[in-house]
């Protein structure tokens, strides 16, 4: 009997670790929503103060600003990661197309909008790091012995990583750079 007490106190003590470190894991992509948030609200702000200088750079910005939208309208945390995934991809393109334009440096709204993108990116890519973190200890908890055989009773799956395709991945965890 005392060894039966023992395994339910141990069982229930698992599941509740499981349960704190998803909700930790989910904590960590609710700061990172709240960065992509600023990040999206800030896009369209960068996409209007560049147009005046480069009109003829219609489908750089019609791509940027459809990738924001799914952005924003993604659903779950997958197709989140996704999305954001291609989204600073377009950034960059955008980056690129800026570089032709050495005339936006003088513009003070251009270069306040890129000292805000810079810092917000850099706050993602802090904030990308600790859900990671937190997505790996989860994932530890829920595929270890003997808490898998807890987490299998309960249905505690794998999370995901927020990871970036391996072609941008040096690129990615670098603030933007806006060269004129």
């Amino acid at each position: 009997m005392v060894v039966v007490a023992i395994l339910v106190i141990y069982c229930i003590s698992l599941y509740n670790r499981l349960v704190r470190m998803r909700n930790n894991r989910e904590n960590a992509f609710a700061n990172i929503d709240v960065q992509l948030k600023q990040r999206h609200d800030l896009v369209p702000q960068l996409v209007e103060c560049v147009k005046g200088y480069a009109a003829h750079e219609k489908e750089t910005f019609q791509k940027v600003t459809e990738l924001r939208n799914q952005a924003v309208a993604a659903q779950g945390l997958e197709n989140k990661i996704a999305a954001e995934n291609a989204l600073t991809s377009a950034l960059s393109g955008l980056k690129v197309t800026l570089e032709n334009y050495p005339e936006l440096k003088a513009n003070q709204n251009f270069l306040q909008l890129q000292g805000e993108i810079s810092d917000i990116e850099n706050k993602l890519a802090a904030t990308r790091r600790f859900f990671n973190s937190a997505t790996k200890e989860y994932n530890n908890a829920v595929e270890t012995f003997p808490a898998n055989i807890v987490s299998g009773m309960f249905h505690f799956q794998r999370g995901a990583m927020f990871e970036v395709p391996q072609e941008q991945r040096e690129e990615y965890d670098k603030a933007p750079e806006f060269k004129f």
